[in-house]
C-alpha cells in the first residue's frame, strides 16, 4: 500500500479537526490512528486512517484495536469508583481491611486513596519480575504485598506507571471476586457497548495494530543532557536529567521485568502475545477511539446512558476534584494533578487545558478525556510512539482546535 487513506465521518461543523487528523496521517507523522469525539451524548466525529502494521501493508480499520497504555488507568479507576459508590470500598480505609497480606514491611498504614492518587510509595518492584510473566497475576500481587515501599505511603506523589493496575485491580478482585478485566467487561464495556478490552482473547488479538515503540535508548539530545555537568544546565533541564537517572524513574518505567533471559526486547513487549493476553490494568487496555470517546462521553454527561448508570454525578464530581498536586518524583517533578485515579491536569497533554477536564494519557500518545462543562468525550489513539516533545502533538492540536470551534 502506498498512500494512507482517511475514512469515517465528521460533522461539517468540525471539518477543521478532520483536516488536522488527515494531515497527521498523510504527512507520515502518525502511521495509523483513530479519532472520535462525542458532544452531549452524540458522536460528531469518528475518523480512522493510515496503517496498522509496521510494513504499511494493512489499512487501519474502523474496529482496529491499539494498546493505549495508561489511558487504561481511567477505566480501572472507574471500576474502583463503582465499588466506592456502592459502599463496598472506602477510599479512606486501610488497604489491609480488604487485602490483609498487604499490611507488612512498612505498608501497614497505606490507605485505599494512596493507591488511587499514586501516593502509596509502590511505583515499581524492588526486584524485577521474572521474564515473560505478565500473565501471572497471583505472583505479581503477592510480590507487591510482600515488598517494602520505596517511600513512606501517603507522603510522596510518584506515578505508579505499571503497579497502579495491579494494586487497584487486586482490591477489586478481593471485594468482587472477578478480575479487573472481567469486571470491566461485564459491568461497563458490555453494558454500554464500549469497544475497550483489558486482556485480549485470540480473536481480539487479530484486530490489533502493531505498536511502533521507541527503542528505549536515549536520543542524541538526551544523551547530551546526561553527559553535561549540572552547573551548565538550566534548572528545569537539570531536574529532567536527575529524574532520568533517579531510582524512582528507573523503577517505575525501566526496571520492571528481568529481560536478561527473555527472547523479547522491552520495546517489543506491547506486541507480544503474553502482554496482549494478560490483564495489566494500568497499561495494556486495547480500544478504538470511538470506544474511548463513548466511555468519557458518558462520564461527561452525567454518568448514565439509555437508562443505565456508570457512575453518579456526585461520584464523578468527587473523583475529579484534585486530591494530589505533585511535584511527581517519577514524572520529572511536574505538577500532575490526580483525582481518584483520573488525571485532572497532565502537563504536555490536552488534559488541564480547560476547567472541568479529566481523563488519562498514554505513553505512546493516546489520549482520552471528558469535559464536564462542555459534555465532551474525546478519544485519540495511534500506534507510533514519539519522543516527549512530540508525544501528544496530534491530540494537542485536535483539542486546541476543538475549543477554538466551541
Amino acid at each position: 500500500m502506498k498512500n494512507p487513506q482517511i475514512e469515517g465521518f465528521c460533522n461539517p461543523e468540525f471539518s477543521e479537526l478532520e483536516d488536522i487528523f488527515s494531515q497527521a496521517i498523510k504527512s507520515g507523522f502518525d502511521d495509523g490512528a483513530g479519532f472520535s469525539l462525542e458532544i452531549d451524548g452524540k458522536e460528531v466525529v469518528n475518523l480512522w486512517g493510515g496503517f496498522s502494521d509496521k510494513d504499511h501493508q494493512k489499512a487501519w480499520q474502523k474496529d482496529t484495536l491499539v494498546n493505549v497504555f495508561s489511558v487504561t488507568k481511567a477505566m480501572t479507576s472507574t471500576c474502583a469508583l463503582q465499588l466506592i459508590e456502592s459502599g463496598k470500598l472506602n477510599p479512606d480505609a486501610l488497604v489491609s481491611d480488604y487485602w490483609p497480606e498487604y499490611a507488612c514491611a512498612g505498608k501497614e498504614d497505606t490507605k485505599v486513596i494512596d493507591f488511587l492518587t499514586h501516593r502509596a510509595g509502590m511505583f515499581g518492584f524492588q526486584t524485577p519480575l521474572p521474564s515473560d510473566s505478565w500473565e501471572n497475576w497471583d505472583m505479581i500481587v503477592e510480590k507487591l504485598a510482600k515488598q517494602e515501599p520505596f517511600c513512606e505511603p501517603g507522603k510522596t506523589q510518584g506515578y505508579h506507571a505499571v503497579t497502579f493496575g495491579f494494586l487497584v485491580g487486586e482490591l477489586v478482585r478481593r471485594i468482587d471476586g472477578r478480575s479487573l478485566g472481567t469486571y470491566f467487561k461485564e459491568e461497563i464495556a458490555e453494558k454500554f457497548g464500549i469497544d475497550f478490552i483489558i486482556g485480549l482473547d485470540e480473536g481480539e488479538i487479530q484486530r490489533c495494530a502493531d505498536l511502533l515503540m521507541l527503542s528505549g535508548k536515549p536520543n542524541l539530545l538526551i544523551q547530551t543532557i546526561l553527559s553535561l555537568p549540572n552547573w551548565l544546565l538550566p534548572t528545569q533541564v537539570k531536574v529532567f536529567k536527575e529524574t532520568l537517572k533517579s531510582k524512582e524513574y528507573l523503577k517505575a518505567f525501566i526496571e520492571i521485568m528481568d529481560v536478561a533471559d527473555s527472547k523479547i526486547l522491552p520495546s517489543d513487549y506491547p506486541n507480544s502475545m503474553s502482554w496482549r493476553k494478560a490483564e495489566i490494568p494500568a497499561a495494556n487496555g486495547h480500544g478504538t477511539a470511538s470506544g474511548i470517546a463513548k466511555f468519557f462521553g458518558i462520564l461527561s454527561s452525567g454518568g448514565s446512558r439509555n437508562g443505565l448508570k456508570m457512575l453518579s454525578s456526585e461520584t464523578i464530581r468527587n473523583a475529579t476534584t484534585p486530591k494530589t498536586f505533585g511535584p511527581d518524583v517519577v514524572l520529572f517533578q511536574a505538577p500532575y494533578k490526580f483525582g481518584l485515579g483520573y488525571q485532572v491536569d497532565a502537563p504536555f497533554s490536552p488534559i488541564g487545558m480547560k476547567d472541568g477536564m479529566f481523563g488519562h494519557t498514554g505513553i505512546a500518545g493516546a489520549t482520552g478525556f471528558a469535559d464536564l462543562n462542555h459534555k465532551i468525550g474525546f478519544g485519540f489513539i495511534n500506534n507510533r510512539q514519539h519522543s516527549l516533545g512530540k508525544l501528544y502533538r496530534t491530540s494537542n492540536n485536535l483539542a486546541k482546535k476543538l475549543y477554538d470551534i466551541l
